[in-house]
């Protein structure tokens, strides 16, 4: 049963947006933090941000902060990731993530990738300099 799907991604140019979204089963949607995470090969997975479940308080990973915006459609129960001013560091495979356990950023705990449950497939984010 997939839980997570995810759409959006591709190839820009440095300086263009993207917008990717991810559609989350119901259980999943209304718990914890949901969010957005990017690795490159070699390096760890990194969370990117992350958009509280209850209040929908936002965090962000410290480099897209002022690019970045995490939304979510509680109708639709989608989360989307609004990317702006691409970078050619922002080059990743981009994953959304639910089902945190523990008590997550807005109680002060980490939203670390070892902390969700649940993954979308991934969509790869190019952008060239």
């Amino acid at each position: 049963q997939v839980r997570l799907v995810e759409s959006g991604g591709g190839s820009v140019q440095a300086g263009e947006s993207l917008r990717l979204a991810c559609e989350i089963a119901p259980y999943y949607y209304s718990r914890g933090c949901l969010a957005w995470f990017r690795e490159t090969p070699g390096n760890e997975r990194e969370g990117v941000a992350c958009i509280d479940a209850d209040d929908e308080s936002t965090f962000y990973l410290d480099s897209v902060v002022g690019r970045f915006a995490i939304s979510r459609d509680n109708d639709k129960k989608m989360v989307y990731l609004q990317m702006n001013d691409l970078k050619a560091e922002d080059t990743a495979m981009y994953y959304c993530a639910a089902g945190l356990r523990g008590p997550g950023p807005k109680y002060g705990g980490n939203w670390v990738a070892a902390h969700f449950g649940e993954w979308s497939q991934g969509t790869q984010v190019t952008v060239s300099s």
